[in-house]
């Protein structure tokens, strides 16, 4: 689980930096990789939820 609370961390600070640069400076490829970042960052949150149900119930 903590593994998986690290990668979420990496993939939110990616997706910061990159839509930041997309904002800032009008960087289409960043806002690419920004919206790519949200995907990843909705399949581990799915992830990271069912790995916190399982954990409470034991």
């Amino acid at each position: 689980m903590k593994e998986l609370i690290e990668k979420i961390s990496s993939e939110i600070e990616s997706f910061k930096t990159d839509a930041a640069l997309q904002l800032e400076k009008g960087n289409n490829a960043a806002g690419t990789r920004a919206r790519k970042a949200s995907l990843n960052l909705e399949k581990l949150l799915k992830e990271y939820r069912k790995a916190s149900l399982e954990a409470s119930k034991k």
